[in-house]
């Protein structure tokens, strides 16, 4: 945790100091370069800002996507036969988005949206874009503009698509103006300079073709060239272009998605002023910007830091609660197959071993002794299986007498035995009860990951079949799946 907070501690203060001797050396040499300076500082904040009104809308996007992800997760494991079902979950997803509309469809555009009413968009314009894996947004004006956010769906027995619609006046409250004039207005646009959506001064001679590239380039060509060059290498800049009688400085920002941009037109007066302001009251304009940006990034510092320390202790605290059994100590059932999937998935051919045992008479420890003391014998036998093994290895309780031991990266044959005859031994000397000493036996199948089973379901069948095998010969046994196996172990005791 103190190396964790150390790097973020650095993190903020490596960015902050290296902006910080930026902005001295702009301060010394300010005296004369101050009208110059003036002018960058104006274009630079209108840049900052067309970024942040960039962001918040990027944000709407992403948090519908991260809506959408659960919901195509339960449609990935439910299926979408049950059409009452998928519907219920499109409802979820519309809702939880705030999008005006949920759909899911097949990859031949075939579906159904939150209603459960039929949809085919196999015809519509947006369709191609759909099965280009890289499209996450897509603007369709077909019935209205909006924006399409899509989550992809493609495991073995389901392909098909999750999509949410925006209308682009969801986003006006994103693409409101602040603190500019009345003539100033934002746009969000294509490379080819289509305008999607608009909030501000509609009447601008910039935006009536409905192309903001063509607009400009009746009012000057060479504007829009250079502008065009910006658009389709996806850098930021401003242009200043008279249009008519209205003299504009357009600051273009790309979105980072699917080659959109947003654009911020503001009057010329409005910057002019703004130039005029900054060269007139220089010196508090600087103290004024030392002070926020330290108290900024002072504030944003403790929020960040106290804010992860809070989360992962609070992460950490629910995530122990949840995979501990309160009896005994150990994992509980899920937590024990979640780790054992994880550790398959992650290493599919190194050889491990899956215990599986339950305590031999069980009920007749409870029936005679009482509960509580039947308990006791769980809870010793959590305490004292765990110590025998690495803390690598995975020890659960699955059930109310029977655990799992998986062993990771057993590799050959003499210590799976080895391992086998551990475990018999620990049994022939277990003892629980503080006051009473009992001696309780179990039973024991042994599988091997991934020669008899290559997943958590089929080894733990080959380890129940062990278990089953050692239960017909008496109890108190240890039984390999492999037959074979077992008739090595029990010739290795003997000798």
């Amino acid at each position: 945790m103190d190396n964790q907070n150390r790097s973020t501690v650095l993190q903020w203060l490596v960015p902050t100091v290296i902006m910080m001797i930026v902005v001295v050396a702009m301060l010394i040499n300010f005296s004369s370069k101050r009208s110059n300076e003036a002018e960058s500082t104006v274009s630079r904040n209108l840049i900052t800002a067309t970024e942040t009104f960039a962001e918040a809308f990027l944000h709407q996007l992403e948090m519908a996507q991260k809506t959408a992800k659960p919901i195509c997760v339960l449609l990935e494991r439910e299926g979408v036969e049950d059409t009452e079902r998928t519907a219920e979950l499109l409802a979820i997803a519309r809702e939880c988005s705030d999008s005006y509309e949920a759909v899911y469809c097949d990859v031949n555009g075939q579906g159904w949206n939150q209603d459960g009413a039929e949809i085919s968009i196999a015809d519509a314009a947006y369709f191609e874009a759909l099965q280009r894996p890289e499209s996450m947004y897509i603007y369709t004006d077909e019935e209205q503009p909006a924006v399409l956010v899509v989550e992809r769906i493609a495991t073995e027995n389901l392909q098909g698509y999750l999509l949410l619609y925006y209308s682009m006046e969801h986003f006006d409250i994103i693409l409101s103006k602040a603190g500019f004039d009345s003539a100033a207005f934002l746009a969000i646009v294509d490379t080819e300079g289509k305008i999607l959506g608009v909030n501000g001064a509609a009447e601008s001679n910039c935006l009536q073709s409905g192309n903001l590239l063509e607009s400009v380039e009746v009012y000057n060509s060479e504007t829009a060239k250079t502008m065009r060059n910006r658009m389709s290498s996806g850098s930021k800049g401003t242009f200043s272009i008279a249009a008519g009688k209205q003299k504009h400085t357009l600051v273009y920002v790309p979105l980072g998605a699917e080659h959109w941009g947003m654009v911020l037109g503001v009057s010329q007066d409005y910057v002019d002023r703004q130039v005029d302001f900054q060269w007139k009251s220089a010196r508090n304009m600087i103290t004024s910007l030392f002070i926020v940006i330290i108290a900024f990034v002072c504030i944003v510092m403790v929020i960040n830091i106290v804010g992860k320390i809070r989360s992962n202790e609070k992460k950490r605290e629910l995530e122990d609660k949840a995979d501990t059994d309160l009896l005994t100590g150990l994992n509980n059932k899920l937590a024990t197959e979640r780790k054992i999937k994880t550790y398959m998935a992650q290493n599919p051919q190194s050889q491990s071993m899956l215990f599986l045992f339950d305590i031999d008479n069980f009920k007749k420890i409870n029936d005679t002794m009482g509960h509580a003391f039947g308990d006791e014998v769980l809870r010793s036998l959590g305490t004292q299986i765990g110590a025998i093994f690495r803390a690598s290895d995975i020890v659960g309780r699955v059930g109310g007498d029977e655990f799992m031991v998986f062993l990771k990266g057993i590799t050959d044959e003499e210590i799976i035995l080895k391992e086998a005859r551990k475990v018999e031994n620990f049994f022939k000397s277990f003892q629980a009860g503080e006051y009473v000493k009992y001696a309780a036996t179990a039973s024991i199948g042994v599988a091997i990951f991934p020669q008899e089973g290559a997943d958590f379901e089929s080894l733990y069948k080959a380890a129940d079949q062990g278990l089953y095998k050692a239960k017909k010969r008496g109890k108190n046994q240890l039984a390999f799946y492999s037959d074979a196996r077992t008739t090595a172990k029990q010739e290795t005791n003997q000798a």
